[in-house]
């Protein structure tokens, strides 16, 4: 659960988006199979800038 709080953190600070968003999409990635912080938050912002 780390990497899932070092991405949202991540990326709500590049796109000061609403938290609860990147929460829900991120944990989505996570639970899917996804552990490394790098890749959750790029998929984040990808999903964020779509929007």
């Amino acid at each position: 659960m780390e990497a899932q709080r070092i991405a949202v953190d991540a990326v709500v600070v590049l796109t000061d988006c609403d938290r609860d968003a990147a929460i829900a999409f991120i944990r989505r990635l996570y639970l899917s199979g996804v552990k490394d912080p790098k890749r959750l938050t790029f998929k984040g912002l990808q999903a964020l800038a779509r929007t």
